[in-house]
């Protein structure tokens, strides 16, 4: 049966006489460090854009007279933009590659943060704020998948890790900025990582699995080689991803339409499903909004701001954080402890964000990277991609209306979708550690050994 299959013969009967040097590939070579930290510039995008809006939240809306209903809409257009290019995203990245791919983005998140520094008025504030959300929902698909095709398989969970570790960076440092510097200097800062990863984009290579996808055979070696090192032996990694493609060749193109096959089901249901409990965990509402939070709570909004940035990459819980926010405006509701409850609300706050930094902010995307064949990987990319897009207009747009609404049912809502995630990702989520893509496709059964 397909999903029984031998664990030694997850590998092409090609490859096998090479199986001796393939700990060769798994070194950490300077080409591929510098090729994934200028990767990872987009990811700084992604996180920079995300924390902008929280810090600042009271600046602008005071410096533009914005409702709350135009600073929502400014915030959550972000999405909007993002879902866009998310639905394009993996089609761009199979017709123009994923280098180009990701240079092709940057060019809106460039023109958008120009546009927000410029705005005067609220349409110019949501023009640019849709196109860094364009540029970031390209990003969000293709920065993760190229990590993972230039990374030999005992360090690909490591260095796509680094992605999430990335947008968090970015997160925090538009945090910490925004507490001190104006929101038009901020947007000027924005463009910085954009810039860089522009100009690196000219001196890394092409992920060597697309060059093979698309028949650029000799530019395939001459990638993978600069990736593994000029002394490296690459001829079992080689003939794996050689002798996988050309099986792919023999099937049709995969189509959106494809996706929903019965061999792509396990995929798709996990894959959508992690962005969907990702999302409706609440983790944009807290992002986008974190300022709000503090304040709603009776909490120095700068001081927790500042205080996400520390523990931005620590901790453990986002269910426990969620379920200690909501619990602090129990608390203020029935008047216990009202006077430290806004305590209860930086714990929580502090410890979902820095749970979700190490975890499920980076897993759905790290999965989503690994399980679906390049063959369909454009098509099955975008979809999970703009369904996580979607999860996250929804919650960003409506989460101001819901705190307003009832601030501790909509936390303890977000603790339950968190604890329900945990079930999720026990029972469902495949083992990819120490495999190629290969061997995980292998193992699924998408193509027959």
């Amino acid at each position: 049966m397909k999903g029984e299959i031998d664990e030694a013969n997850l590998v092409p009967e090609t490859s096998l006489i090479n199986k001796e040097n393939q700990d060769s590939s798994a070194t950490t070579t300077t080409t591929l460090l510098l090729t994934t930290f200028v990767a990872v510039s987009g990811s700084f995008v992604f996180g920079s854009a995300i924390g902008y809006s929280s810090p600042v939240q009271s600046d602008l809306t005071k410096d533009l007279n914005l409702s709350v209903a135009e600073y929502s809409l400014f915030g959550s257009i972000l999405t909007i933009g993002a879902m866009i290019g998310a639905a394009m995203s993996g089609r761009i990245a199979d017709l123009i590659g994923r280098r180009a791919t990701m240079g092709f983005s940057e060019m809106f998140c460039i023109l958008g943060w120009l546009a927000i520094y410029l705005s005067k008025v609220a349409v110019w504030l949501d023009v640019g704020r849709f196109l860094v959300g364009y540029g970031m929902g390209v990003l969000s698909f293709v920065v993760p998948v190229y990590i993972a095709e230039i990374t030999p398989k005992d360090l690909r969970g490591g260095f796509t890790t680094v992605h999430q570790l990335m947008i968090c960076l970015g997160v925090s440092v538009a945090y910490l900025l925004g507490s001190f510097i104006g929101w038009r200097i901020l947007a000027l800062i924005g463009m910085v990582p954009c810039v860089i990863q522009m100009m690196g984009l000219f001196i890394i290579p092409e992920s060597p699995r697309w060059l093979a996808k698309v028949g650029r055979w000799e530019e395939f070696e001459i990638a993978l080689q600069r990736l593994r090192g000029e002394s490296a032996d690459i001829s079992y990694e080689s003939h794996e991803i050689k002798d996988y493609t050309q099986k792919l060749t023999k099937l049709s193109e995969g189509s959106i339409l494809d996706l929903f096959q019965p061999k792509y089901a396990r995929s798709l249901f996990v894959g959508v499903g992690l962005m969907v409990l990702q999302q409706f965990g609440g983790v944009n509402g807290i992002a986008f909004y974190s300022s709000s939070i503090f304040e709603s709570a009776g909490f120095s909004s700068k001081i927790g701001m500042i205080a996400m940035v520390v523990v931005q990459i620590s901790a453990t819980g986002t269910c426990i954080g969620c379920f200690l926010v909501g619990l602090s405006f129990s608390l203020q509701f029935v008047k216990l402890l009202s006077g430290d409850a806004s305590y209860l609300a930086l714990a929580g706050v502090l410890v979902y964000t820095g749970s979700f930094s190490l975890g499920m902010g980076g897993i759905p995307w790290v999965i989503m990277s690994e399980i679906f064949p390049i063959d369909i990987k454009g098509p099955a990319g975008s979809l999970v991609t703009v369904v996580s897009w979607v999860g996250s207009w929804i919650i960003s747009f409506t989460f101001n209306f819901q705190l307003n609404w009832n601030p501790a049912g909509t936390f303890y809502v977000f603790a339950t979708v968190c604890g329900a995630t945990v079930i999720f990702v026990a029972k469902l989520v495949p083992e990819t550690r120490g495999r190629t893509l290969e061997e995980i496709q292998y193992s699924i059964g998408y193509v027959e050994l």
